[in-house]
């Protein structure tokens, strides 16, 4: 027996494999106890019961609830004697567009009336020579999304403009332009 104790401490327990084993029975000891003493476990506690079903937080059967849901859209309204969003949108893209030999300031004093003042603060630093197009290609789409907001699609010779009107107070004006390279 003495034997068998002196070869334990000198031999097994000096080496990695025997520390390795001797922290293994210590941890495998420590939990047992902790189950011992902690009683039966109760199934319906901690991820032992899970969901059959994914956990859903809207009801499915509600329909969408987006901006753009529902039946179609609205015909947008216009206040008698301005602009509807075709005309607004045609005249801007001439603008836009512009004329050979236009200076910076001609060209924005142009696009001004036809512009939101958030739109029109976004191109103080814009020129026309920035315009990626020369000319309108086909009739310009409208796409209303509601009353007041509408979305002008104007193909160009070397892509897409897309245009957002808005008229908060039935005055229709360019709120963004968006430029899609074909």
């Amino acid at each position: 027996m003495r034997r068998a104790l002196e070869f334990l401490v000198t031999r097994v327990l000096r080496s990695r494999i025997g520390i390795a084993l001797a922290l293994a029975v210590v941890v495998f000891g420590i939990i047992g106890a902790a189950r011992l003493i902690s009683g039966p476990i109760d199934p319906s506690l901690g991820l032992s019961n899970r969901p059959t079903e994914p956990i859903t937080t809207v009801d499915p059967d509600a329909g969408d609830d987006g901006l753009i849901a529902g039946g179609d859209p609205r015909d947008p309204v216009t206040r008698p004697g301005e602009l509807n969003p075709e005309q607004t949108a045609d005249r801007f893209v001439t603008a836009w567009l512009g004329k050979p030999g236009i200076t910076a300031d001609e060209w924005r004093a142009g696009l001004r009336p036809l512009s939101t003042p958030a739109l029109t603060e976004k191109l103080a630093g814009a020129v026309p020579d920035e315009v990626p197009a020369e000319q309108v290609t086909d009739r310009a789409t409208v796409q209303p999304r509601t009353e007041t907001f509408v979305e002008v699609l104007v193909p160009m010779d070397t892509g897409r403009l897309r245009l957002e009107l808005v008229a908060p107070d039935g005055r229709w004006q360019v709120d963004a332009v968006d430029w899609e390279q074909e």
